[in-house]
Parts: C-alpha cells; structure tokens; sequence
C-alpha cells in the first residue's frame, strides 16, 4: 500500500476548513475532498481529531503523540534488560 502525503498540523487544518466550507456552500464532500486531493477517510479522520482545534492545539497533540511513541519505546527497552537481567540471576543461583 503507497503512502499518501504527509501534511503538517497548519495545512491539515486549512484543508480541513476548505472542505468544511464548500460542503456548507453546497458542494458534495466527495467532490470537495477530490478537489482538496484527500480521501473521504482522511477527511472524517482530521474531523474527529482536529475538526474545533487551533493550530496550537494540533501541534500540541502531534508532540504528545510523539513523546507517547518514545516513551513506548523506552519500556519496551527496559522491560527487555530486566528480563535478561532476571534471566542472569536466574543461572547464577
């Protein structure tokens, strides 16, 4: 499966208010998302995580999910050393 275009927090949301706005003008949002160059999917998805947010908020959110992610990473390291740890005590007794 290809991958898409990454779009930063700011133009997520300017597509977002454009798609929102020509929908309210009357304009399908099949027809408003082809013309943004985003999928239905995409749309609704940017809707329920940034539809009331500023851009503040957004970027805020991005770097919460990012020190998530590092913080996910940093048990599973940790939790492999004390098992290897247990694994050692374990043959020295």
């Amino acid at each position: 499966m290809a991958l898409g275009k990454r779009y930063s927090p700011h133009e997520a949301k300017a597509l977002l208010e454009k798609v929102e706005r020509e929908v309210a003008l009357g304009t399908t949002l099949q027809q408003s998302c082809r013309e943004a160059g985003i999928a239905q999917e995409t749309f609704r998805r940017w809707r329920r995580e940034i539809g009331g947010q500023n851009g503040d908020g957004v970027r805020r959110i991005k770097e919460l999910e990012s020190e998530n992610a590092k913080l996910k990473r940093l048990i599973v390291k940790l939790t492999l050393e004390k098992q290897g740890l247990h694994e050692i005590v374990a043959t020295l007794l």
